[in-house]
């Protein structure tokens, strides 16, 4: 693994209508991991609802995973409870940045969270601009991420719904989308 100090940090931003951000920065954990590297993967939405990424990061001894969210917030019948869990979870977000324990770090969903007004794309980028680690990774998921954060970041990628299953009436299958 490469040292470091020897290391340039990367932002990547994965936003956008299509289905793909989260798997595609999953996809980056397991990578690093496979290097040897420190992941920490925070979940903002998502909640109690266990995914197979989640099974398969407990075999990973340098993988930590925090599903921290109230649940599908397009679902929520508290807004105002949604928006005091994200901002406890960003706090936690700040605080495993700051400790400078992790490689990678992944704020799934967190863009969001931004498209909620429940947190700000200027808060982001401030606190990553002032308290990041020059070599730490990290990876921002999510619809709607801000132009604070997309100014910010060395990759964004946007995902694009050309189809997808559930427009047919297909609901979520095990193995595919969780």
């Amino acid at each position: 693994m490469k040292q470091r100090e020897r290391r340039i940090g990367r932002l990547l931003v994965h936003t956008g209508e299509g289905k793909g951000k989260s798997s595609s920065a999953f996809g980056v954990a397991f990578r690093a991991a496979g290097w040897g590297m420190q992941v920490c993967v925070i979940q903002f939405i998502k909640g109690r609802w266990r995914t197979g990424e989640e099974v398969a990061a407990e075999r990973f001894d340098n993988i930590e995973w925090h599903a921290l969210g109230d649940g599908f917030t397009w679902d929520t019948a508290n807004p105002e409870q949604d928006r005091a869990t994200s901002r406890q979870i960003w706090a936690f977000c700040q605080q495993q940045i700051c400790s400078q324990r992790f490689d990678l770090v992944i704020l799934d969903e967190i863009n969001y969270c931004c498209g909620y007004g429940w947190i700000s794309g200027a808060e982001i980028a401030d606190f990553l601009r002032r308290e990041r680690p020059p070599w730490m990774h990290l990876i921002l998921t999510g619809r709607d991420a801000p132009p604070e954060v997309i100014e910010l970041a060395d990759t964004v990628s946007e995902m694009v719904a050309l189809k997808h299953a559930f427009d047919q009436g297909i609901v979520a299958e095990q193995g595919i989308e969780f």
